[in-house]
Parts: structure tokens; sequence; C-alpha cells
């Protein structure tokens, strides 16, 4: 047992508690700290990271651990620790800070505050000496020390001018455009133009390493094909995924996506595996699927399903954080090969799979080998002159063997707590995932991870949702992205299971929102509850990050509720914030990709499919299984007076399919066939 113990040892955060045993006196975010500061007149040093973080174990373990180090700390400072998944809004707050202050930003990320958390001075890493063009972290905090005891009024003025800046910068949305000349499809033609502008069309993806996955730039080009029939869109919407599969981002034994990719090339990885990116994936994956009908997909699906089950899943039905990039402190032990080892494992059937998966003496990346795909199944059988069934055969086997092997080794460290946002964003998958694949697996895993959400998350007393889970302990008021992320994938849960009452608690969400998350100014929302009483700036965020935009995000769902309910009074919100990104969405695509599915979607209009009458589940599953992006979709035995898409529809056997648009019906239809030559041809009869 350390001989150090401090405040965090109490929390429930894995990367707190990481640094619960450091001889630096951290306390968590809150009141106490705070107070300390003023109290003894001392700056306060925030250090934010997560338990993913590669660079922040290398400075926990450089000055962290370091006793001199750490009584520099506890002498000058009142220490705060913060894992920016459980506190996202102070996260952002003080990395705008940070980035204003230095021009950019990252993790870990070090700043310092006034005692009335007004931040004057930080920055990422500092190694613990001068190296880099960096100075060292004892000398940042000697002079930050000095500056603020010496230099107060310049740093209480620096201070107050960053928030003033925070704020300003946080002021958008009050200029609208008209919303005549935002719905044209000369918009969405521009925005492809300039999307396809960092296309990698070699390699896929866009732009050059690190390469993210852009999940939502690769769905736009799938719906823009579907709705222009421009080939290009759909070219280097498959190459894009078709790369990420073959390439060591995914994890060709385990399954499951890595955070992004180092090179162009999606070989080489940054280990770690976060719950979000698979979410996203799976749910491109199956919008892919929905389209093209590849196998492969389908398989990719499965396997990234089967990696979260396995190695992300609370038994209750939860969804966990993340898999760390290190293991015996080394990143990406866990999942490297060396050749003999692949060699020994297999024996016969050895030298084809390890041709398959570029898997050689010398090794593919720093002497080691991370498993990918450099050519097709098809073509690679015809090489080595076998049949491609005997090839698969030979590679399912394989991928066996190693992963049975691989779990007896240390493994990287999981991040159990459980995220509502992510854990919404994994429940869309699951759904799409079903509706792609009709695999009722999936529909039962999204039911029981809501009832787990739904069960643990929601303070029902109270009338809020906390953001993390851990222990039996919710806590934290929930965010924007966790209500966004829910509602759409409650949307989605109608929408596989015909069961409304998803459908009514999206709405019951939406009106919470809507009260405690708008700016009255605008017609965004603040990414943190008006409850939320510890922040010194309630930001709004519009831009998609790893994860999706909770604006954008939130925008989408009202749009899709005004259909459902038939509340037009809502339908202005969706518009308004429409109206005033407008430019920067076409202009910036690969930032608003959210914005832009959106945009799209009100422009050229969303189809309303209904599927009535008796045993409707087969045929509903049917038209789930189709490529229909833009699009409502409910099913049910017989007509619902509350809800326009079900209203006045009688009961029939067989059961019928409604198609409306716009406020205009077809006559229903009792094949799938027949509603999807409606939708192509745009006909009306």
């Amino acid at each position: 047992m350390p001989a150090h113990t401090n405040r965090l040892i109490n929390e429930t955060s894995p990367y707190l508690l990481q640094h619960a045993h450091n001889p630096v006196d951290w306390y968590p975010w809150g009141e106490e700290a705070l107070e300390k500061a003023k109290k003894e007149n001392k700056p306060v040093l925030v250090s934010i990271g997560y338990s993913a973080c590669h660079w922040c174990h290398v400075m926990e373990k450089e000055s962290f651990e370091n006793e001199e180090t750490a009584s520099l700390m506890n002498n000058h400072f009142v220490n705060i620790k913060i894992d920016r998944e459980e506190r996202p809004d102070l996260d952002h707050i003080y990395m705008d800070a940070v980035q204003t202050m230095t021009g950019s930003g990252g993790w870990p990320l070090n700043v310092f505050l006034t005692p009335e958390a007004k931040p004057f001075f930080g920055g990422t890493y500092f190694p613990p000496q001068r190296a880099f063009s960096r100075s060292s972290w004892k000398e940042v905090l000697l002079a930050v020390s000095t500056a603020f005891h010496q230099k107060r009024d310049e740093i209480e003025s620096r201070a107050e001018n960053l928030i003033a800046h925070l704020l300003q910068s946080n002021s958008f949305g009050q200029q609208t455009e008209s919303t005549a000349n935002i719905f044209l499809n000369e918009k969405i033609h521009e925005a492809f133009q300039n999307l396809m502008k960092s296309a990698d069309k070699e390699c896929g993806g866009f732009g050059r390493a690190p390469k993210f996955p852009q999940t939502f730039s690769i769905q736009f080009l799938l719906r823009y094909h579907y709705k222009t029939k421009n080939e290009e869109a759909l070219q280097q919407a498959l190459l894009s995924l078709d790369k990420m599969i073959d390439g060591g981002i995914y994890d060709q034994v385990g399954g499951g996506f890595a955070r992004y990719s180092t090179d162009r090339e999606w070989l080489v990885p940054h280990f770690e595996k976060m719950l979000y990116d698979n979410a996203l994936l799976v749910s491109v994956l199956s919008e892919g699927f929905q389209l093209r009908k590849d196998e492969k997909y389908r398989a990719v699906i499965q396997e990234t399903i089967s990696f979260v089950q396995r190695e992300l899943m609370h038994p209750d039905g939860g969804f966990y954080s993340a898999l760390d990039a290190d293991s015996e402190g080394e990143e990406g032990k866990f999942y490297t090969w060396q050749y003999d080892e692949v060699k020994s494992l297999l024996g016969e059937g050895s030298e084809i799979f390890c041709g398959f998966f570029d898997i050689t003496p010398k090794g593919n990346w720093e002497g080691k080998n991370i498993p990918r795909i450099k050519k097709p199944i098809e073509l690679f059988a015809n090489e080595k002159n076998i049949l491609p069934g005997e090839l698969r055969n030979i590679i399912q086997k394989g991928k066996s063997i190693l992963l049975a092997d691989r779990n007896k080794r240390v493994r990287p460290l999981l991040d159990d707590k459980i995220i509502l946002s992510w854990n919404a964003l994994m429940n869309t998958a699951c759904s799409k995932a079903f509706a792609a694949t009709g695999k009722n697996e999936y529909r039962q895993l999204a039911i029981k991870n809501m009832q787990f959400l739904l069960e643990h998350f929601e303070n029902k007393p109270q009338n809020y949702f906390h953001h993390t889970w851990k222990d039996n302990n919710a806590k934290n008021f929930a965010f924007l992205d966790d209500y966004a992320f829910l509602i759409q994938a409650l949307l989605h849960l109608q929408e596989i299971t015909a069961d409304t009452h998803w459908l009514f608690k999206a709405k019951e969400i939406t009106e919470y929102v809507i009260e405690n998350f708008s700016e009255n100014e605008t017609a965004f929302f603040f990414f943190s509850d008006i409850r939320q009483k510890d922040v010194v700036v309630r930001k709004k965020e519009v831009y998609d990050g790893a994860t999706p935009s909770g604006n954008a995000t939130m925008a989408y769902n009202i749009y899709q509720l005004t259909i459902l309910f038939n509340f037009p009074e809502w339908r202005q919100i969706p518009e308004k914030m429409l109206a005033s990104l407008s430019d920067v969405i076409v202009r910036y695509p690969t930032s608003f990709g959210i914005w832009l599915n959106l945009l799209m979607e009100m422009t050229y209009g969303t189809d309303e499919i209904a599927v009535v009458g008796e045993d409707f589940s087969s045929l509903a599953d049917e038209v789930l299984a189709e490529y229909i992006p833009h699009k409502v979709f409910m099913a049910a035995p017989k007509g619902i007076v509350e809800l326009p898409l079900l209203a006045e529809k009688p009961s029939t056997n067989p059961p019928l399919i409604y198609l409306c648009k716009a406020y205009s019906c077809l006559k229903p239809v009792p094949h799938t066939s027949e509603l999807m030559e409606f939708i192509k041809s745009g006909k009306k009869n």
C-alpha cells in the first residue's frame, strides 16, 4: 500500500483514483478546495485528464509522483484533479481559456486559477526538465506562484479579460439568415464540394495524419449519394469504411476500433478504445450495410458489438467508458504480436494467416506486428490458390486462437465508470445494428441498456438525470450531450420496438431540456443545466468533436418530434439554429457534420412511414432493413389517435405501409418493394 493517500481516495472515477496515492494533496473539484484557496490566498492548480490518456500517465509518473515536485505544489497551490469525462463542462471552459492563451490545447490540461475559479495561465504537458522547447514543470510552478503574489492586480485583470473573452465567444446565434436562403439544394452541393477538398482519395478518411474516423462526414456522404446518386460521394464513404476496417485501427483479432490512427494508412492506432468511437462506427457501418448489403460490414458490426459486450459491459446492462492504450507500461503491448509467437500458436495454416494479416518476421511497427489486411479475401485466396471459403475458415480459427491467448496477457486498464451520453450513443448503435441486420440480440441489448439508464441515472423526485454512474453511485448533473443523445436513442428504440412508451419519454425529456438549457436570446442550448452552479461560464457548444454536437443532435431531435407529435411551434427552434450557422456549416463541413445532415434532411424533406395492421412486426422489420436515412417511422397493430403517423389508420390483415411527406400521403401498400419504388421515384399516386 502506498504511503500517501489524498482526498481522491473517496472518488469513484478510475482516473481520479489513479492519483489517490500521489504525494500531491489533490482535491476533487468543489467548494472545499476553492474555500481553502480563498482562506490561504493561494492560486488554484486544476489538472484535467482522463484514464485512457497516455501523456496524462507520463506527467503523473514524472511529476505528480515525485516527492520534491509534490511538495512544491502543496506549498504554493491548492491542487484539484478533474476527470474530463466526469466534468466536460469544466474541461470545455478551461480548455478554451488555455487555447486562447497559448493557441493550442490537449490533455493533460494544467490551468491556474484565482481563488474565484477564474483562469489566468495554463498549458498542457510540462516535462520534469526543460525539453521540447517547454519550460520544466517546477519552473512553471515557481513562476506562477511568484507572479500571483507579486503581480496580483495584473493576474486579476488577466483573469477578468479571459472570462470576458469566453463570454464573448459564447455569444453567437444572435444573427440569423432568412430561412428562404438556407434550405436550398445548392447549399448541400457546395458543402459536398468543400468536404471533398479534404478527402484522402487513396487511403480514405479526411486530411492527413493523425486521422480520426470522422463518422459524421462519412454518414453525410452516404446520405448525399442516396439523394443525388453522386458516385464520388459513395466511393469516398465506402473507401473510408473499408480502409479503417482493413487497418490496424480496427482490432483484427478481437473486434472494436481504437480512437484514431497516427499514420495516414490507418496502420498504427493510438491504442485506447473508447465506447463512443465504437458506437459511432457501428452506427455508420449499419447505414453502409443497409445501402450495400456487404457481408464484410455485417461481420465488423458483429465483432465490434461482441467486443463491447465482452470487454465494456456491466452485468446489468450499462456500458463502461474505455480501455487504456497502455499495459505493462507500454503502449499497444496488449494488441501487438511477434511473428514467431503467431507461428507457434497457429501451427498449420500460420503462413496463410500471417500473410493475410501482414505479420512478418521483422514486423510492420517497431519490430512488432499490428494485424492488418492489405488485400481482399478473394484476391489473396486466388494468389494462394485456395478457395475463399477455406481462407475464411483459416482466418476465423486463427483469430479465435490468438484472442484466447491474448486474454492471458496483462490487460489494459478499464475505465469502468458509466457515462450517460456515451451509453446513449451505443444504445442508438444497437438499434441501428438491429434495423440493418435484423439480429434480435441487438434489439434486446438496446432495451436492456435503456432500462439500466432510466433506472440508475434518472433522479425521479427532482426530475433530472445524472451524468455518470459507478458502484451504485450516480454523480453530477447531466449535460446537454447526455440529454440530446438519450432522446436520440429513445427515438431509435421506439422505431425498432414499436413501443410508444419510449417516444413519450423522449418528448418528456425534450421538454425538460427546453426549460432548463435554453438561452432566451437565441434558439441554442447551454452545455450545462441551469441548476449547475459551480461554473464561471455557462458555455454553448456547436462543433462536432469526438462525439456529435449536443446542440446539433438536440436540433435534430426536436425536428423529428415536430413531425411525430405535430408540434409546428417547435419547428422554429432547429430552423433558427440552422439560420445562424448555415454559412459555417457549408464552409466547414468536417466540423459541422451533424448540422449538415440535418440541413440536408430539412432541405430534401422527411419520409413519414407507418406500418399498421395485425402481425405487423415482420413487415416493420423489412422496412427498417432498407436504407431510408431521412425518415420517421412507427408501427402498431392499429391507429393511435394522439400520434399523427398512426391516427385514423385501421387495423388490417395483412398490415399495410403508409408513406407521407410534406403533408401529402400515398395509397398504402402491402409490400416493402412497393414502398421503395415510391420513395425512389418520388411518385404520387
